[in-house]
């Protein structure tokens, strides 16, 4: 049975940035792939310290979440560990997968900032060429052609092949360019500063769902 394509959503402290990303890519997948997109992708998230782990969303993280038609129920906070970010498509050990809440590592690895990514290369080498900050990865593979991706499909293993591909074609196009892709940290910002940063994750996760969904 093939394995879903998997996408890991990487912060400071897994309450407000990552958990975003990753309720929002879940529901823009849902609107484009319609009740199996969990099936097809598995979305998760964790934190770069673990400071918050086992805890909700943040209160205003959620709201963002509910007013754009997301779910923030059930979300806990998680620690990141280098079980998250081996590659799926090598075969790992019963108690790696275990370490992984039986995700066994991620195709993508988006993270808020460069200095999450190379966070994300220092725990796990092989991460690096599937590690991008979010807004680098929603402009390299906006500007991927979808015709040149694998079709992609409802089942997991033409959809795996597509998101990989996409994954492959983006990384070939990085131009080093980072910093005006980073997500601020809205900790302790005003309501409107949790809209700003939610708006620019909602465009950027939507980005991905269209070209996984063959948009």
């Amino acid at each position: 049975m093939s394995k879903p394509f998997s996408v890991l959503m990487v912060c400071m402290g897994n309450i407000c940035r990552s958990p975003m990303a990753e309720r929002l890519l879940r529901l823009r997948l849902a609107d484009r792939l319609g009740p199996a997109a969990a099936d097809l992708v598995v979305v998760h998230g964790a934190g770069t310290g673990g400071w918050h782990e086992g805890e909700p969303m943040h209160h205003q993280a959620a709201d963002e979440v509910l007013a754009r038609g997301g779910d923030p129920a059930g979300f806990q906070a998680r620690a990141l560990t280098a079980a998250m970010l081996v590659d799926p498509s090598v075969p790992v050990t019963a108690e790696v997968a275990e370490l992984a809440d039986e995700v066994p590592g991620s195709d993508l690895v988006l993270t808020a900032t460069i200095e999450q990514v190379a966070f994300v290369a220092e725990l796990v080498p092989d991460a690096a060429p599937r590690t991008f900050v979010l807004g680098e990865f929603a402009r390299l593979a906006a500007a991927v052609d979808p015709a040149t991706l694998p079709p992609g499909g409802a089942d997991a293993a033409s959809l795996g092949a597509r998101g990989r591909a996409l994954v492959a074609a983006a990384h070939q196009r990085r131009d080093g360019n980072r910093y005006s892709d980073e997500v601020p940290d809205p900790w302790g910002r005003a309501p409107e500063y949790f809209t700003a940063v939610a708006d620019q994750i909602d465009e950027a996760v939507t980005v991905l769902a269209d070209r996984l969904a063959d948009g």
